[in-house]
This record gives C-alpha cells, structure tokens and sequence, in this order.
C-alpha cells in the first residue's frame, strides 16, 4: 500500500519549515471532513505519514499549511491581511498503491509544490 507525506521549506529563510500546522482535508461532493491535523518537525516533516494502508483511498484532498502563523512566529513583518495565510493545495489521488509526496516549498510572498514519490 502507498502513503501520503508532506515536507515544508522555507526558502526565504533557507530552512526546513518547522512547526507548521498542517491540516488533511478529503473533499467530497458536498462536504469538507478534517482527517488529520498535525505539526512539521524540526525537519519540516510531519513524523509520520498523512495517510497511509488502508486509509489511503482514491479521491480529492487538500493540505492546508498555516504559513501566515509560520511567519508571524519567525517575526517577518507581514501586511494585514497577510498575502499568504493559510496555503492550500489540492490533490487527487488516483492509486493508492502509489507513494504520494506533496511537499510545499514558500516564502511569505509565493509558494510552489509538486508531486514527489
């Protein structure tokens, strides 16, 4: 069976993004239900997969990243409201046999992902 994992870089910083909260959404036709809610160590990772085995099933996501809060922590001055506060990004997954890697690469003004294995 696959897995989902996420891993944050802060690249204004130059640094893993540590101690960012991380929330799991799956998106159904007419509702939106919270399936984890986590924290990135200290390498910017979650300590353990998002999904995985038999709780990895086909269907849509979104990861949402509270980067503003990330941010605001590390004293950025940012504008209020924040360009970016919370980042969400979201996914299908098609095969759930498959690894998928959503990593999220930011700063306070951009950000950009992909889809790793």
């Amino acid at each position: 069976m696959g897995k989902l994992t996420t891993h944050v870089l802060d690249t204004a910083h130059g640094c893993p993004g540590a101690g960012i909260q991380v929330e799991l959404y799956a998106i159904g036709p007419n509702e939106r239900t919270l399936l984890k809610s986590t924290t990135t160590n200290d390498d910017g990772r979650c300590s353990e997969p998002l999904l995985d085995a038999a709780a990895l099933q086909p269907g849509k996501y979104e990861l949402v990243f509270h980067a503003g809060d990330y941010y605001a922590a590390r004293g950025v001055d940012l504008p209020s409201p924040r360009f970016l506060d919370r980042i969400t990004l979201a996914f299908g997954i098609a095969d759930p046999t498959q690894n998928y890697h959503v990593p999220l690469v930011m700063t306070p003004w951009s950000y950009s992902t992909y889809r790793g294995s």
